[in-house]
């Protein structure tokens, strides 16, 4: 599971995201970070190490759709912006498997780039919407 560096490095900027979120953020946050991590971990179990850069993994796909689902349903139910720009970096995550589907030669190395890139983009959106609802409740005096 966590067997190489990266998963390792990688797991760093989502405990302290998640730590920030899970102690200063509100509902959306809270539920879009819980929602993250269960997903990272899931992502591990599902994922093909031995395909991992030749093979679509139907697995991770769905796991993404469902993460989709997740921030889209967040952006409709809170006003927020933050779950607008977090479900968006995941819809490009999600055409990214669609587009590996359908072999329009865009290479496995920038399919893993779009989604290292887009999954640092969903913590910084969640992280700056804590960010702003701490700050909103500071300054009602609620926190």
């Amino acid at each position: 599971m966590l067997d190489t560096l990266y998963s390792q490095i990688g797991l760093l900027p989502m405990v302290l995201v998640g730590i920030f979120a899970f102690t200063k953020g509100d509902e959306p946050e809270r539920l879009a970070m819980g929602a993250y991590l269960l997903g990272w971990m899931a992502g591990l179990l599902l994922q093909d190490d031995q395909g991992l850069y030749s093979n679509w993994q139907p697995g991770m796909f769905a796991l993404d759709v469902v993460m989709l689902l997740v921030l889209g349903g967040l952006a409709w139910k809170f006003h927020r912006n933050w779950p607008i720009w977090a479900a968006s970096l995941q819809l490009i995550i999600v055409m990214s498997h669609i587009v590996t589907l359908f072999d329009l030669r865009p290479g496995m190395s920038a399919f893993y780039t779009i989604l290292n890139l887009a999954g640092y983009g969903i913590l910084i959106a969640i992280g700056l919407g804590t960010f702003w609802a701490w700050q909103e409740r500071r300054a009602a005096g609620l926190d």
